[in-house]
């Protein structure tokens, strides 16, 4: 029997139609709540350090590359296997970044139907905004048709305060500012829906979109 990743099966629920899950909704289960430092715990590396409530480490990133050659970004768990990869997809019009797992994406793995993208994460372009607020990207997973819309991501990433909402405006991720430590260290609260692993997927390319460290353009970065 085929083995399921739980970031794919993670991917799959996104993509379920929400009547399906209105039973699951009338119980939630509890947000887990992430405490996100945005430097590498090695000596010369760019990157983050995820820890969980109880001050457990979770997540790491280490980026060798410098941000300008960056077209890659892999998120491992404590002991440093990968568990997603984060990519830029290249000659598209507005910057978009896809999600895959494991950390073996094929360079041409956003074409294939047998390894899509877990998620999808497109820069907003234009003018127009939605109800919540400034608008920073647009996510849809595999399943999603290209015209609709899966999450939208509102705020400011740059002053530590956004959300990913669905499209009933519920809230499955947010980054929420800590005043007293800075920027470079922030929350980071996920739905069960979502789930930590995806949500710190997204994290990364909103880092590399608005992030400042990883935002020049550039059409030659290197992975990470």
């Amino acid at each position: 029997m085929a083995k399921v990743h739980p970031n794919a099966a993670v991917a799959a629920e996104l993509a379920t139609p929400t009547t399906t899950r209105a039973a699951a909704d009338q119980e939630p289960e509890p947000p887990t709540v992430l405490t996100v430092w945005r430097k590498s715990l090695l000596f010369n590396c760019d990157g983050f350090t995820v820890y969980d409530a109880n001050g457990g480490l979770t997540f790491r990133v280490d980026c060798y590359a410098a941000p300008r050659r960056r077209a890659e970004v892999v998120l491992m768990d404590a002991a440093g296997a990968p568990l997603l990869t984060v990519r830029r997809k290249r000659l598209s019009l507005a910057e978009r970044w896809l999600i895959y797992d494991g950390a073996d994406a094929d360079a041409d793995a956003a074409a294939s139907s047998s390894r899509p993208p877990l998620l999808s994460i497109r820069r907003h372009v234009g003018g127009l905004q939605s109800s919540g607020g400034k608008t920073l990207a647009h996510v849809v997973t595999p399943n999603a048709t290209p015209t609709s819309e899966a999450f939208v991501v509102e705020g400011s990433y740059g002053r530590r305060a956004c959300a990913v909402r669905d499209a009933r405006g519920d809230v499955v991720a947010e980054v929420r500012r800590k005043e007293t430590v800075g920027d470079d260290v922030f929350r980071l609260v996920v739905s069960p829906r979502l789930g930590a692993p995806l949500a710190m997927g997204l994290v990364i390319a909103l880092d590399e979109m608005f992030g400042g460290r990883g935002s020049a353009r550039s059409w030659l970065r290197g992975p990470c």
